[in-house]
């Protein structure tokens, strides 16, 4: 537990996402947090008829796992990252739905533990429905514990970033239009993408969930996201497509939180 997990925008991090393909790329960019293609879904079988298990990533369905039953529970910051793709099952010692990859959108692969058992880690997931989790055996994972939340707050417009129990910043964001709205409930930082040819944010930072009223918007996969915008007056307002448009200095310092870190979102 004295390993932590890498930053959003840290080197390791920052370089395998600068080399994702540019599709990808603006596709999450573009989508702003709207949506696309829903991925397959759990219990899906490839031609030739053999079942093969759906990776638990921003693109996938998970309908055979159970929901976040609190999700409004603070986490203990713990963290794992699976060396290998690892099986998902509903229960510990149940049958495997879903295997968790080792990387996302070309970065390492860190989800939030929201429950323990001796041999086995509940964590959240990536993928749709918002709050899916997972069981997965606790070998051949890497923990650490992140001591950085991140803490939206909808009715007032505002995040918060804090460390230690210490809040190191709180700003005035852009959320979701009523049509839109961000998505409530915890969920986590997921990834950072750097755009070779920036656009309206020079980073855009995706967490493990989606739009809930956006399926397909831009070719990409609904994934809410934090990212800057070039003109401030839309700070204080809900107007986006279901991400949360955010200060250049509030993006600065959620770029350095580790992959894994809780994101709590309330009304």
């Amino acid at each position: 537990m004295n390993d932590e997990p890498p930053r959003a925008a840290g080197r390791t991090a920052r370089t395998a996402l600068t080399a994702a393909p540019a599709l990808l790329v603006t596709a999450l960019i573009v989508t702003g947090c709207g949506g696309g293609h829903k991925g397959a879904s759990a219990g899906a079988s490839p031609a030739g008829g053999k079942e093969k298990l759906p990776e638990a990533t921003t693109y996938t369905t998970l309908d055979d796992l159970p929901r976040d039953e609190a999700p409004s529970a603070k986490s203990d910051g713990t963290v794992v990252h699976p060396n290998d793709a690892v099986p998902v099952s509903a229960k510990p010692g149940a049958p495997a739905v879903a295997e968790l990859p080792s990387t996302q959108l070309k970065g390492p692969t860190w989800v939030p533990v929201v429950e323990s058992r001796p041999g086995w880690r509940r964590v959240l997931l990536p993928s749709r429905p918002n709050g899916v989790t997972g069981w997965i055996p606790d070998s051949g994972l890497k923990s650490a514990r992140s001591s950085s939340a991140v803490k939206v707050d909808l009715g007032d417009k505002k995040l918060t970033l804090s460390q230690g129990g210490r809040q190191v910043g709180s700003w005035s964001v852009a959320i979701g239009a009523p049509k839109t709205p961000t998505p409530t409930g915890r969920t986590f930082m997921l990834a950072s993408l750097a755009p070779a040819k920036p656009t309206f944010s020079p980073l855009v930072l995706p967490v493990g969930a989606h739009s809930a009223t956006l399926d397909t918007f831009g070719g990409g996969p609904g994934t809410v996201a934090f990212h800057g915008w070039p003109s401030k007056s839309v700070f204080g307002k809900a107007v986006t497509h279901g991400c949360v448009r955010v200060p250049a200095d509030a993006l600065n310092k959620l770029a350095k939180v580790p992959l894994g870190t809780p994101v709590q979102i309330t009304d």
